[in-house]
């Protein structure tokens, strides 16, 4: 869904620097808006409580945030991508009065799947008082709402809205997780985070509903895709299982930290990671920008005139001119995200001075930045194949990444401290080499992919 990159770059060709300005900041928060607070904020958050929240609060609020949201994404994700699809069928269609109960529908759903998992880890694991661990699943199930709602990001054209609501909501999180601290511990923070996230999903809602004026019907008209689309839900599923995974298995390395509450975790791995995975966000925001809109008109112009029967010589012309897109394309996203990564690695003891963090991860931060460059292709790459249909190519990509990343991370960490971060750049290597050569090979012979290979009534 190109939506709300058609309206952003109206703001960019309006040839002066605010517009570009704007357009690329409404972008960034569009394609990576909930993760993006996650980073943001539990940074700001340690910056802004030194001196004034315990540390062994500060410790356990940080994790169960950072449980909260990874586990939130991986066990959701099945339910975010099917309802994505669905959306993006009722735009096609230009039917989009199931949206509202769809979104109604998708967040009961989601509730019901995982309220037995996060009630019964929490109250069941957590060594901590019933206000820290009622705190703790109230965050989880706020998380979780959140990524529901970013479905409708691209498709909404209020990039202001979404922006504002962001910048409300993460600034109120911030400020409310630390000023509650001194009386009221992690389970304050918790609360008070929880409440500026909050601040973001209610307002985003509210533009669904005013977007999409229309009743609450045909709420569950949603499900039936869980069966059609199951490779969709399967490999977002492994795909977000696998971008955890290697953080889950250095939470096994000697050098982890066990807090009194009962959870481990690796502080110095996860924030390197966590850091490395800012210098993917100019790319991503070329990418709804520039790139996907660019791409979707003429990928549009492909099978529109396929379906008006257009002639071979036809359809070989506008072949040829897709796969130049994709290459010009890629070349772009290419060198932009080449010098991001450049930059961060070069002026990362600038960085790590300004922000006072532990020396001991710029290793980890350097093998991190690399990795998540070719983890941003490797997106790209599998972006293009949801685009073609190619949803079973998509889901063994996705299953080697995860297979991968958990090989070779497990294997670093028996090499010892000097080795971490190592797995998750060869698993992203190794992806996105494989990724990069099925959809060379699925382009050359995009006509047949058009006509036979994802043509459901062919296949039938």
């Amino acid at each position: 869904m190109a939506g709300i990159g058609f309206v952003l770059r109206k703001l960019v060709n309006r040839d002066d620097l605010l517009g570009v300005m704007t357009g690329y900041g409404h972008s960034a928060v569009a394609a990576a808006g909930p993760w993006l607070i996650t980073i943001i904020a539990l940074v700001s958050i340690s910056q802004f409580s030194a001196g004034r929240v315990e540390p062994e609060d500060l410790a356990s609020f940080r994790l169960i945030t950072i449980y909260n949201f990874g586990f939130s994404l991986v066990l959701g994700s099945a339910i975010t991508q099917v309802a994505t699809r669905y959306l993006s069928d009722r735009i096609y269609c230009r039917d989009i009065r199931p949206a509202p109960g769809m979104l109604l529908a998708a967040l009961a759903l989601n509730g019901a799947a995982q309220l037995p998992l996060a009630a019964g880890f929490y109250f069941l694991v957590l060594n901590a008082t019933a206000a820290v661990k009622a705190a703790a699943v109230v965050n989880y199930f706020v998380i979780s709402m959140l990524w529901l709602v970013a479905i409708f990001l691209t498709a909404l054209k209020a990039h202001r809205v979404i922006t504002t609501a962001f910048a409300i909501g993460m600034t109120v999180a911030c400020w409310a997780s630390v000023t509650p601290a001194p009386w009221y511990g992690t389970a304050g923070m918790l609360m008070g985070f929880s409440g500026g996230v909050a601040l973001i999903f209610f307002p985003l809602a509210a533009r669904v509903f005013a977007e999409y004026r229309h009743r609450v019907e045909r709420s569950w008209d949603f499900l039936p895709y869980f069966k059609r689309y199951w490779t969709l839900a399967a490999s977002a599923f492994f795909y977000n299982t696998a971008i955890w995974v290697d953080k889950w298995i250095l939470w096994l390395a000697p050098e982890r930290e066990k807090l009194p509450i009962g959870l481990v975790s690796y502080p110095d791995y996860d924030s390197a990671m966590f850091l490395a995975y800012l210098s993917i966000i100019p790319s991503l925001s070329l990418f709804v920008l520039n790139i996907e809109t660019r791409f979707f008109e003429d990928y549009r112009r492909f099978y529109g005139e396929i379906q008006r029967h257009a002639t071979l010589a036809k359809v070989r012309v506008n072949h040829e001119r897709l796969v130049e897109c994709i290459l010009e394309s890629g070349r772009n996203f290419l060198v932009l995200q080449a010098a991001c990564s450049a930059a961060a690695i070069l002026f990362a003891p600038q960085l790590f001075d300004l922000m006072k963090v532990n020396a001991i991860q710029y290793g980890m931060f350097r093998l991190g930045v690399l990795g998540a460059a070719f983890h941003a292709m490797f997106l790209f790459l599998g972006i293009l194949l949801s685009y073609f249909e190619l949803n079973k190519l998509a889901l063994r990509l996705n299953v080697l990444f995860l297979v991968t990343n958990a090989l070779f991370s497990y294997l670093s960490l028996q090499g010892g401290l000097a080795w971490y971060g190592y797995g998750y750049l060869a698993a992203c290597v190794t992806t996105f080499a494989v990724g990069f050569l099925v959809v060379a090979r699925e382009l050359n012979r995009l006509p047949y992919v058009a006509f036979i290979g994802a043509n459901s009534s062919v296949r039938t």
